[in-house]
């Protein structure tokens, strides 16, 4: 399987969660970014990547955030 996660050194992006859903949607994915940019390079990711896009037919982009509970 595809490794989800960034492989460009100044990217801190990662898929940390996926689950399949019911309804409008299949799939449920939760990432985690450094900036918010990177939220465009990870549905690329999804869309173009060799192993996912035979699956992919189209996304939606739904955000939401929760507090860092770190430390």
């Amino acid at each position: 399987m595809t490794d989800l996660k960034s492989t460009e050194p100044e990217e801190e992006w990662k898929i940390t969660y996926v689950t399949p859903i019911y309804g409008g949607w299949d799939v449920m994915v939760e990432c985690s970014f450094s900036k918010l940019r990177d939220i465009d390079k990870i549905v690329t990711f999804c869309r173009v990547d060799k192993d996912l896009s035979q699956w992919v037919e189209e996304t939606t982009t739904l955000m939401g955030s929760k507090k860092d509970y770190s430390g």
